[in-house]
């Protein structure tokens, strides 16, 4: 190699890496920020319901017994119902109209929910509100695979994830001072939460559907080489074994050591045939696709590990201000003491999100931070007074946060193509989800003030979530191996029938044996 062509290759390693970090830099200050306000909005107005109740909720609107934890309930029978639909035609609705449409319909419910007067009122208010809800995470997170390559993904996951971490502390302090308007208007406290909190999260809908651009091929911020050079990296990066599609002769894609993007990533080389590769953007829907999504068992264990994580995320922060206010604080003071138990959460959560990209992890880190929650609830349950219990909160929310980015990353990561990735992605969340219902029933007022009965149920589910990754964990990397020793070559082939035959038009996805799982 001469001189003249190493310094060729150099010069233009580094224009490349130049490049990628100005379309990083612009997708981030477009994406990220609106994104973040959406889930922010979202976990506000599904968290907002606590801090009513102890504002006054459920004495106002005469509930009795389990009323309350049955309305949290209900939430979750609309929110499951709607995740996997939303996700199947975001790709038709536009991700930057779908997403904030749907913020803001729940923002209007959330406004509405300031007028309930009784039992009934409240229940078909729930109801409505998960139904408006449900859509957006899953949404989120198909939205950004789109637009990032895969091991770029978990990162941008962990800011806006970060965001929901966040807003537990920014819920409470809200809370505190829209708690102060009590009889402004003849309206008490707990219903300027609501009326509040709506408003905002109408106004947050129409500042993103301005920013959000729906994908990298429409994003006006990019200038046409910026945004040549964004499809074309993200379509490499896809098309790893991910999306093109055979015809006859059967092509095979060949990895070709080079420097595309930076050092470490591959060429792609394809064999010529008369077939054109078929990204996701023209990829056409077939139900075909939403069966594999169905079928494939990463889906379930994920879905079952997740399951566990919910279950302690939404009874944590659901409850927390009324564990709070069981531990002797009232008022304002309960509400300001939920704040600082996220702090830790939210700087943990971005750090592993960072180093999962890093070292495309997503599972270890799970099965490393659940024991920390496992800790914390043994603690809570053994604790002999209010400051121990409080500081077991703390590892509590510091081992499960950080869970949160790395267990939603594994599917959009491992599951392609498009329409396979959003039902897998939908039908991971919808099941996880059901751990909704059994939170809304763990912690009961009759537990107070230590919950040990709460915290022992959590527990369990928390060390059912570590087993399901751990089992998940092992899957992908045996079938990594065994990709690796050639044992799924046959993989071609039956894609090949299938396409020869007419009956799919659809990527080969992550059925190709060059395709390899993060772990």
């Amino acid at each position: 190699m001469t001189d003249s062509t190493l310094g060729d290759i150099l010069a233009d390693r580094k224009r490349t890496k130049a490049m990628t970090s100005r379309v990083l830099w612009k997708l981030d200050l477009h994406v990220l920020p609106p994104l973040a306000l959406l889930w922010l909005a979202n976990f506000i107005d599904r968290t907002n319901v606590g801090n009513a109740r102890i504002a006054g909720l459920e004495r106002d609107t005469h509930l009795r017994g389990n009323q309350f934890n049955i309305c949290l309930a209900i939430f979750y029978v609309s929110y499951i119902l709607i995740e996997l639909p939303s996700n199947l035609v975001l790709k038709k609705m536009k991700p930057s109209r779908w997403l904030p449409f749907l913020v803001g319909l729940w923002g209007t419910v959330t406004t509405l929910s300031g007028l309930v007067q009784n039992y009934s009122g409240l229940l078909a208010i729930r109801f409505f509100l998960g139904l408006c809800e449900g859509g957006l995470l899953p949404g989120i997170m198909l939205y950004l695979s789109t637009i990032y390559k895969r091991h770029e993904l978990q990162q941008r996951v962990g800011i806006f994830y970060a965001s929901a971490s966040l807003s537990g502390a920014f819920g409470g302090l809200l809370a505190t001072a829209i708690i102060k308007m009590d009889g402004v208007g003849g309206l008490a406290g707990w219903r300027w939460i609501f009326i509040l909190e709506g408003i905002a999260t109408v106004l947050i809908a129409l500042v993103s559907s301005i920013f959000l651009p729906a994908d990298i091929s429409s994003a006006k911020f990019f200038t046409e080489e910026e945004r040549a050079f964004a499809l074309h990296r993200f379509r490499l990066d896809e098309s790893i074994g991910a999306s093109v599609p055979l015809s006859e002769p059967a092509q095979r894609i060949t990895e070709v050591p080079g420097d595309v993007e930076k050092e470490g990533d591959t060429k792609i080389e394809v064999h010529q045939t008369q077939a054109t590769a078929i990204h996701q953007e023209h990829e056409a829907f077939e139900w075909r696709e939403v069966i594999r999504g169905i079928r494939d068992i990463q889906v379930w264990l994920t879905a079952f590990s997740y399951m566990g994580i919910i279950i302690s995320l939404y009874s944590f922060s659901l409850f927390l201000p009324t564990i709070v206010a069981g531990l002797g604080y009232e008022g304002g003071a309960a509400q300001l003491h939920t704040v600082p138990p996220y702090v830790p959460a939210v700087v943990l959560t971005v750090v592993v999100s960072i180093a999962g990209d890093k070292l495309k992890w997503r599972g270890p880190f799970i099965l490393i931070f659940l024991p920390i929650s496992m800790i914390g609830y043994i603690i809570a349950i053994v604790a002999k007074n209010n400051t121990t219990r409080y500081a077991a909160v703390f590892l509590i929310a510091a081992g499960i946060y950080p869970c949160g980015p790395c267990i939603l990353s594994i599917l959009p990561n491992n599951v392609s193509p498009h329409y396979k990735r959003a039902t897998a992605t939908a039908l991971q969340l919808a099941i996880a989800n059901c751990g909704g219902f059994i939170a809304t029933f763990t912690y009961t007022s009759d537990q107070a003030p230590a919950y040990k009965r709460g915290h022992s149920i959590t527990l369990a589910f928390v060390a059912m979530a570590w087993v399901f990754m751990a089992l998940n964990v092992a899957y992908c990397a045996w079938e990594n191996r065994a990709r690796a020793s050639g044992r799924r070559e046959g993989n071609l082939e039956n894609y090949q029938e299938l396409w020869d035959s007419g009956k799919t038009r659809a990527p080969i996805g992550d059925r190709h044996p060059d395709f390899r799982f993060t772990v």
